[in-house]
């Protein structure tokens, strides 16, 4: 795996990130900073790891060039087609690399916490397929809204637990995760679904991540003649997906990162999850980030239509890379991502999740700025089954 970006020997990238971790913790997560590098770097763990990728997940994904899109825009518009992975989104491209991880330390015991039920989903699929116990921890709200996927994961043998606490939302299905691991820490292992959490998992998540902008760079290079895209686009919550996306351009001055938030129904408003936008410096799930809090430094509740990105904090490299102008972060509202989901459904014949809207409506907003040779990729990274419930509500306006 290319190590173009890794924290330092502490899990910070700059100021951010470190292992703020309640001592119960501490030895796990010693166990895993002792360990995970010498794993993942292991030549029979990335065979195992890589044919699985191939042969289960479906990997590469397509890369595939919009000629409708292209024409709208003015520009080489590509889709990174991560909804075609199995089980539906990107998510499984680091649960399968976790979970192997998981059974080289001796874990039987699997925990996760879930937002839009993708990351849940992957995370049973996987324990599944490897013969592991699964828990998934999932807030009250999202079980409601995302009721496709709770489905899933049952019928794939998890136990899902409501978070009833806060928002009821992604926050909180991560606290109680976190507080399941404090009370059983010697035979769980946590498996995070975004690049969050205490050093080693921002690391560990974007290494198994990174396989989605490896693949876009020899696939530009085969129909492009250039593994260099003008800009690539991704949304971004806590940012797995967007942390895959962008790793192997990071250090690529040509390529323009545009990370994408979720506006909510404004950030001007109090129902938003612009963390970047609004955010200040603070501790979250174990790592110094940027998250959106109020005068007295507590956590505020985010809002946002699409589960996936309902979170108040961002990940610890994405606050590096925006500190250091290597990203640009902008904010869509839901109404926004809605209808850039009903558009893309209806020119390209693909439903996006919620999530992945948000990325495709700043082509909008790039248009202006945008010229014929330029090579446009958006991730998408999930597809709209989960949210048929959400977009079904706001069909019902539309002829």
């Amino acid at each position: 795996m290319n190590n173009t970006f890794d924290p330092d020997n502490n899990g910070y990238y700059g100021e951010f990130g470190g292992a703020f971790i309640p001592e119960m913790l501490y030895p796990n997560v010693l166990e895993l900073q002792n360990n995970y590098k010498q794993i993942i770097k292991d030549p029979s763990f990335q065979q195992e790891l890589n044919q699985l990728l191939k042969d289960y997940v479906g990997r590469p994904t397509p890369l595939f060039y919009s000629k409708n899109l292209s024409k709208e825009f003015g520009a080489k518009v590509y889709l990174k087609r991560e909804d075609l992975n199995h089980t539906g989104a990107h998510k499984i491209n680091n649960t399968i690399g976790q979970i192997l991880l998981a059974k080289r330390l001796g874990k039987k015991n699997i925990i996760a916490e879930t937002g839009a039920g993708q990351h849940g989903v992957a995370t049973a699929t996987t324990c599944a397929l490897l013969g592991m116990k699964c828990t998934v921890y999932m807030g009250a709200v999202d079980i409601a809204r995302q009721k496709p996927n709770v489905d899933r994961m049952k019928m794939l043998g998890a136990t899902v637990v409501e978070a009833n606490s806060g928002s009821k939302t992604l926050k909180d299905a991560t606290n109680e995760a976190i507080r399941h691991w404090i009370n059983h820490p010697a035979d769980c292992y946590y498996v995070i679904g975004s690049v969050v959490g205490p050093h080693p998992y921002p690391d560990m998540v974007a290494k198994f991540q990174s396989v989605i902008s490896k693949e876009i760079e020899f696939q530009l290079l085969e129909k492009e003649k250039t593994n260099k895209p003008d800009y690539v686009i991704a949304c971004i919550g806590g940012g797995s997906n967007a942390m895959g996306a962008f790793y192997h351009f990071i250090n690529n001055e040509h390529t323009k990162l545009i990370a994408v938030e979720a506006a909510g129904k404004g950030i001007n408003t109090k129902q938003t999850a612009a963390t970047i936008a609004l955010g200040k410096q603070g501790v979250i799930h174990g790592s110094l980030t940027y998250l959106m809090q109020d005068e007295n430094g507590q956590i505020t509740e985010p809002y946002s239509i699409s589960a996936g990105l309902d979170y108040p904090g961002i990940g610890p490299a994405h606050a590096f890379l925006h500190n250091t102008n290597k990203i640009s972060v902008v904010s869509i509202t839901d109404q926004q991502a809605l209808e850039a989901a009903l558009h893309l459904s209806r020119v390209d014949g693909i439903i996006p999740a919620l999530e992945s809207a948000h990325a495709l409506a700043y082509l909008n907003q790039l248009k202006s700025k945008l010229q014929s040779t330029d090579i446009v990729v958006v991730n998408l990274s999930g597809r709209g089954d989960k949210d048929m419930l959400t977009y079904e509500k706001y069909f019902t306006n539309e002829k």
